[in-house]
């Protein structure tokens, strides 16, 4: 190796191990030395430990076997071989190991880039669809009832959506008929309705925000109305098993608003049978109903309770911040069922919405103006839609629909089915990347401006691109490094950058799985929906005040602030939070709340109903954290016996000792449980405590693979600070899977090296790092089939 190469390669290593490695990569042959001496032992052709046989492998020709030692610099950067209890060289060793590998596989993939192949076709998964839907006519659209569920792969459900079975192509043109109807307001054949039930266990005792103050309970339900026209609007009460209306025990008030304007109080009086000795109320709710005329468009409809007494009830304790089950958590005051919306009777008309007014970018003055003006509707929307530049024969198919549609009805009829012939293209509902032509086989080649464009949009928006961006891509601005620069600060900016929070963390984080939590109510009486939902708002915010504030990716480790309502505050002891809105608190300077380890959300996604589960909440740090998923476990391995009464079972740790006695669960579990054995001070639901269900102190000694041994959540927080190239580095992966929407492998591995030393020269900024992820060889280049 010359003497350049080693120069350049304890660079390198100064720049990935900031505060690290002082020591220059070896040559060749002592690198030889060190992997003989340390690791050949056990990775061998015979032994052949984790399907790794280092012996075979060429050290004098890394780039040979590049798959084999990306595998091993993994290993090396986190310290997790040679195992614990092995002899281990010092870290001088270490890091000038991992800095000539690293050395000579990047200079490899610089000479050779591999970009990677993502799909030719990717089907837009159920998010991008509504986003996309919004952003194109004006109208924002739930579409859980008109599309299934997305299959996640690599942890993302943008990865891995190719197929297009008959049944789901069913369920997207019944999706395209209703939006297209709804964004033109074409008539109805019929009324319609829609009922909106609240979750079972939400308590209703306190103010909600959205609702108007001086009310308690309720919801606030956004809905298009799609016509000018008469709605009924109707509430019902939430009832027990027996069909009584739970905490109806003296008259209330109920008030009906539209867009924050009340439309009527109701007042509900119970009927005692004093002969029987119960509240006959079957018929209280019967008459919570406003018929009035509403304007087609988006509107917010509000039910709630005007808001009695805040005294606190005289009890001997504290009473439960959840109130939803007749036998458990039994109301104190009524809550709401359901709101129902039904219409339009006798409409008089389209009205004027959002929708129309991003479509109807032109109105013919007669007749004969309709075909140019169609044209340029259409043309226009089929732009956006199929988000490219569009010509003759791109325009014939919808200008075919709307001609049939206009030659049996109206102007506006010829238009809604056009527009929805373009809902159902194959252009809309797939991201298309074609290979050019003459392209030998595994060649890398550059994406075109306007592919660039989709994938920056559909990476930072989740959703299309808008005007400007794709104006520079036809203009082939983009290949200027300074104007994509300008476009991804401008795109970050911008409120639909929200989806990062609300899609891409949601899904890294694993907080969409919050929805299906369902902690036993018996050990924990006081989980309701308003804490369900609580947990999740909490660590949104928290990732969108790393984005909008553009502040080092590790504050999500050690953020020394957190954002909460009452309802969460309370759960975390934390005084003086009061309201059901979100605002900014700052922590102690030691609080085990700091950063993403002391929510709730990831406590009780990585839990199970009745007790914590230090497996589960290991293996999240080792997958999401560090960047080394465990392989998934073998057949047949017995359960943990549980602990179903909440007493005399053994300690969390005996069990998980007892567990790892099966030699077919110790290889991975003495990887995983000692990082979740270090956050047993936080119970299923993330209450903080000292002591397990059987009032014994709790042991949260933990350590991290190849790392020292720490106390509880505290030292695990800066166990993984202690080494922060890991983590930048799992969240650059998950970004860099996310962005491509296939999973990243060894052959990105330089590639996310280089992203990593970008974003190091500025502090780890979340913006930094985005742009990298940009200006990489993966997302900037594709490799033909």
């Amino acid at each position: 190796m010359t003497t350049r190469w080693l120069v350049r390669g304890a660079a390198m290593a100064a720049l990935l191990y900031p505060g690290g490695a002082s020591a220059a990569p070896p040559a060749p042959a002592a690198a030889a030395a060190l992997i003989d001496e340390y690791c050949v032992r056990c990775h061998n052709e015979r032994l052949q430990t984790a399907g790794l046989a280092l012996d075979a492998a060429d050290v004098d020709h890394v780039a040979r076997d590049a798959a084999v030692w990306e595998r091993a610099v993994r290993k090396l950067r986190a310290r997790a071989m040679p195992p614990a209890g092995s002899p281990r060289p010092d870290e001088s060793a270490y890091d000038g190991l991992v800095a000539y590998l690293e050395t000579e596989l990047d200079r490899h993939a610089l000479a050779n880039p591999d970009p990677g192949r993502t799909d030719t076709f990717r089907r837009l998964n159920r998010t991008e669809y509504q986003n996309a839907v919004r952003d194109l006519l004006g109208l924002d659209v739930d579409v859980t009832a008109l599309l299934p569920r997305d299959d996640a792969s690599y942890g993302f459900d943008n990865v891995g959506a190719v197929n297009l079975s008959p049944t789901l192509l069913e369920r997207y043109l019944s999706a395209a008929r209703k939006v297209s109807r709804l964004a033109v307001g074409s008539p109805l054949p019929a009324p319609g309705s829609r009922v909106v039930v609240l979750p079972a266990d939400l308590t209703q005792e306190d103010h909600f925000e959205g609702l108007p103050f001086g009310t308690r309970g309720g919801t606030a339900v956004d809905h298009n109305f799609p016509l000018d026209g008469e709605y009924e609007i109707q509430v019902r009460l939430s009832r027990n098993r027996n069909e009584n209306v739970e905490g109806l025990t003296e008259p209330h008030e109920l008030e009906l608003t539209l867009d924050g304007e009340r439309l009527r109080v109701f007042e509900i009086v119970p009927n005692r049978n004093e002969l029987a000795g119960y509240y006959a109320d079957e018929d209280v709710d019967k008459g919570l109903l406003v018929r009035l005329p509403v304007g087609a468009g988006p509107h917010v409809v509000g039910a709630a309770f005007l808001k009695k007494s805040s005294a606190l009830i005289e009890t001997e304790r504290q009473p439960y911040d959840a109130h939803f089950n007749m036998d458990r958590h039994p109301r104190t005051q009524p809550g709401v069922h359901s709101v129902s919306i039904a219409g339009p009777f006798g409409a008089t008309g389209s009205g004027d919405t959002p929708s129309r007014r991003r479509i109807f970018v032109c109105r013919p003055a007669d007749a004969a103006a309709e075909p140019a003006c169609a044209r340029t509707i259409i043309g226009t929307l089929a732009r956006r839609a199929y988000r490219r530049p569009v010509g003759d024969a791109d325009l014939a198919a919808p200008l075919a629909f709307y001609e049939r549609a206009r030659a049996r009805g109206d102007f506006e009829d010829g238009i809604e089915l056009a527009l929805r012939a373009l809902l159902t293209s194959t252009e809309f509902l797939f991201r298309v990347e074609h290979d050019p032509d003459g392209l030998a086989p595994g060649a890398a080649y550059r994406l075109g401006d306007v592919e660039l464009a989709s994938r920056l949009s559909f990476f930072l928006w989740s959703s299309l691109p808008d005007d400007e961006l794709l104006d520079l891509a036809e203009q082939g601005a983009l290949s200027d490094p300074e104007t994509l620069a300008a476009q991804v600060a401008r795109m970050l900016a911008d409120p639909r950058a929200e989806s990062l929070a609300t899609n891409f963390a949601g899904q890294w984080l694993h907080l969409r799985n919050l929805a299906a939590a369902r902690p036993n109510l018996r050990r924990y009486p006081d989980f309701d929906d308003n804490l369900r939902r609580a947990f999740r708002r909490e660590t949104e915010l928290l990732f969108a005040s790393i984005v909008d504030e553009d502040r080092d990716v590790l504050d999500l480790l050690r953020a020394d602030y957190t954002f909460l309502n009452e309802r969460l505050a309370r759960h975390y002891d934390i005084p003086n939070v009061y309201g059901d809105h979100f605002r900014r608190v700052r922590l102690g300077a030691a609080s085990e709340r700091a950063g993403l380890l002391g929510h709730g959300s990831i406590l009780t996604v990585t839990s199970y109903a009745t007790r914590t589960s230090p497996v589960l909440r290991g293996k999240w740090i080792l997958e999401n954290m560090l960047g080394m998923p465990p392989p998934p476990p073998p057949p047949n391995v017995p359960p943990l016996d549980e602990d179903r009464t909440g007493g005399g079972a053994l300690p969390m740790r005996e069990r998980m000792a007892q567990h790892r006695a099966n030699p077919a669960c110790a290889a991975c579990h003495q990887l995983m449980d000692p990082a979740g054995l270090a956050m047993e001070n936080f119970d299923a639901i993330g209450r903080w405590r000292e002591q397990d269900d059987a009032r014994r102190p709790i042991d949260v000694s933990g350590s991290l693979p190849g790392g020292q041994a720490f106390d509880g959540v505290s030292g695990l927080r800066q166990a993984l600070l202690a080494r922060p190239e890991l983590f930048v580095r799992t969240l650059t992966e998950k970004l860099l899977t996310f962005a491509l929407g296939r999973g990243v492998d060894h052959g990105d591995a330089p590639a996310v090296r280089r992203i990593l030393r970008e974003a190091a020269r500025d502090d780890n900024r979340f913006s930094s790092l985005v742009l990298a992820v940009v200006e990489s060889t993966p997302f900037q280049m594709r490799r033909s089939q």
